[in-house]
């Protein structure tokens, strides 16, 4: 099985070409939220560079967020486009769970994550996934919360389950808040910094599980857990004018 993963989320613009869980090709670039230039460009070199076309795809993945309002929607169209032309299957993965995807194998049976994004002011994104007979399953889907809201929740979730749960934290809320997070967990472990960027890779590893399962995949959608700053914006001015 072929796969094609695109992750335009965050900054980076990444694409991935797999041979069922082999990687074949990886690209990604850092030249800011320029996908709209970057994507097809770095689409047809992964081509290029593997002698495939996109009729050659069995299933394509793509990061439906959060993050990136415009990332989002160039990498949603720009999947929802190669599929209806030749009906290749497509899968979204979440931000969260693509950023958790590469902890679990260091994970024994019963740790959980907590991905976590940074959205300003004490702000973040969260998902909290348990892994379960070598998968991970979802505990808390994502969410936009205060950070002190987000562990707080956690906290909850420890306490009500009367267990000794081990934690770890990856994406680049869990660098930023990390003084704060030990606070509430003192014995919580940290992904390495290079975990905590967005990979397209991963993200397919992820898609292929849920691709394997059998469920019914469903239509791929932006997952927007935050309305855009220019809309809260025009809402903060309307509500000052009343």
């Amino acid at each position: 099985m072929k796969v094609l993963s695109i992750d335009t989320a965050s900054n980076i613009c990444g694409v991935s070409l797999l041979e069922n869980t082999k990687l074949i090709c990886h690209l990604d670039t850092h030249t800011g939220r320029t996908h709209s230039e970057n994507l097809m460009p770095m689409i047809q070199e992964a081509f290029t560079k593997t002698n495939l076309r996109l009729k050659d795809i069995d299933l394509i993945v793509c990061d439906i967020g959060p993050g990136s309002f415009t990332g989002l929607r160039i990498g949603i169209a720009t999947v929802k486009a190669f599929a209806d032309s030749l009906l290749i299957p497509c899968i979204g993965i979440s931000s969260l769970e693509g950023l958790a995807y590469p902890i679990k194998n260091d994970l024994h049976e019963n740790d959980c994550i907590c991905s976590l994004l940074d959205c300003k002011n004490d702000n973040c994104y969260f998902a909290f996934y348990e892994k379960k007979n070598g998968i991970l399953e979802t505990l808390f889907e994502p969410q936009a919360e205060t950070l002190q809201g987000a562990l707080s929740i956690l906290k909850s979730y420890c306490e009500d389950t009367l267990k000794n749960i081990s934690i770890t934290f990856v994406g680049d809320g869990s660098e930023i808040y990390q003084s704060s997070i030990k606070e509430i967990f003192p014995t919580a472990k940290f992904a390495s910094q290079n975990q905590n960027v967005l990979n397209s890779y991963f993200l397919a590893l992820a898609g292929l599980e849920h691709y394997h399962s059998g469920v019914e995949l469903p239509e791929i959608l932006p997952l927007y857990l935050k309305k855009p700053q220019a809309e809260r914006q025009l809402e903060e001015r309307e509500k000052h004018l009343t």
